[in-house]
């Protein structure tokens, strides 16, 4: 009977929606691709270059970016195991305009403008509302 509480726990653990989320890595086609750095601006962690992030650069670094996930250094920003959006805050300077300019997402409701990596995070209210309203998801799922 030891051994039904053990099995039951792993079966949730496997059923969990972070093990069910599948990340859209993109493909090669950026020019920094294959460098061993990942250089999507939808990661953070020890796995991602230092330099500038570019919107060109959103799912377009599969091969870095699927790697350096796998081995623990790249989590996507603000999103927790579970699933959950962490939107941010609205410091950013294009805030409150009601367009979405975090190059996390992805769908009409984002701005047409070019997207940079210090807007990550820092439109939570236009992007949450997009989110909500169906305009906007994930960038690549």
């Amino acid at each position: 009977m030891r051994i039904l509480p053990v099995i039951a726990a792993v079966a949730v653990g496997f059923a969990s929606p972070a093990m069910a989320q599948m990340i859209n890595f993109g493909d090669d086609s950026s020019q920094w691709s294959n460098n061993g750095e990942c250089d999507d601006g939808r990661f953070t962690g020890p796995g991602l270059t230092s330099t500038p992030l570019l919107e060109d650069d959103v799912l377009a670094d599969a091969t870095d970016c699927r790697n350096a996930y796998n081995a623990g250094q790249l989590t996507l920003a603000g999103v927790s195991k579970d699933g959950t959006i962490d939107f941010g805050n609205d410091s950013g300077e294009w805030s409150n305009d009601g367009e979405c300019d975090d190059m996390r997402f992805a769908g009409p409701g984002m701005t047409t403008t070019p997207l940079l990596q210090e807007d990550i995070m820092r439109d939570a209210s236009d992007c949450r509302a997009a989110f909500q309203a169906g305009q906007l998801t994930l960038a690549g799922q």
